[in-house]
């Protein structure tokens, strides 16, 4: 087709609130996000009330939104647990053309404007361009293939866990340390991942360094080794440079929020200068 087609106007028609603050700690799919609660809230003066009569008889409901923190389109991606590039027309991934979404979730009540939702799996904030029921009849296909799905190693029993995560006595040692002395549910974060497989990847903030690997959590890196189907987590490090923190021992009384990283580093020493 040579002709150009003319441009698209999309305006959204309310936002969805989540538990989920950036793109890392979002869950890949509705199935991942099983239970996670949140709510979808329509824009006043559009009497979208009056559009939403008759949707609380519907167990689920199909969402339409716009993945508003992608900028940019990839012709090809690595999914989360493939081995290799994939179009990126065959996968669920937000680099598109149009960055559109396609989420269901579980309908629990409509009050108003706000529809109240279980298995969220998109970010707070996000735009939502429409709503729709979810048909069982026409939307839930048994018989349909898998793709490539089917034959990946990685993702042949996609979405659910295949590996097994296990902390050596410094890394449990190093949780209950922080666990003392931060609200980041480091743990949780880290067996998210990981328990979905341990590939470097990019996205997931996984990378080979040397004779292991390292993921990313916020502000930690943890160094960990895959054996079989068990991943091997053997140290947590302080994700800063030296030159960032400074000296532990002369900064230990000053407040600012790498207090913790401070003390970290000088209770168990730095192991990586990696940031």
């Amino acid at each position: 087709m040579s002709a150009r087609l003319p441009a698209l106007r999309l305006a959204p028609i309310g936002v969805v609130r989540s538990p989920f603050r950036d793109r890392r700690s979002a869950p890949r799919q509705p199935a991942a996000a099983r239970g996670v609660a949140g709510t979808i809230e329509l824009l006043e003066h559009a009497e979208y009330e009056h559009a939403l009569c008759d949707l609380a008889a519907w167990s689920h409901v199909w969402v339409l939104f716009w993945f508003h923190l992608n900028a940019g389109f990839r012709p090809k991606v690595q999914a989360p647990r493939s081995v290799r590039k994939r179009g990126v027309f065959a996968t669920r991934s937000p680099y598109r053309p149009n960055p559109l979404g396609l989420s269901v979730v579980r309908l629990v009540r409509v009050e108003g404007r706000v529809l109240h939702v279980l298995d969220v799996d998109m970010i707070d904030g996000t735009p939502v361009l429409d709503l729709k029921p979810y048909v069982p009849y026409s939307d839930a296909l048994p018989s349909a293939s898998s793709g490539w799905l089917a034959d990946d190693p990685l993702s042949a029993r996609d979405p659910g866990p295949r590996y097994r995560v296990r902390w050596s006595e410094l890394a449990s040692a190093q949780l209950d340390w922080l666990a003392q002395r931060s609200e980041l549910p480091l743990r949780a974060l880290a067996e998210q991942v990981l328990e979905l497989g341990p590939a470097p990847h990019p996205y997931r903030r996984i990378k080979r360094c040397g004779d292991h690997l390292r993921l990313g959590v916020k502000d930690f890196r943890l160094r960990f080794v895959v054996e079989g189907f068990e991943v091997h987590v053997l140290a947590i490090e302080s994700g800063y440079r030296a030159r960032v923190l400074g000296d532990p021992a002369a900064l230990a009384t000053e407040t600012t929020a790498l207090d913790v990283h401070r003390a970290f580093v000088a209770e168990f020493g730095r192991l990586s200068a990696a940031r």
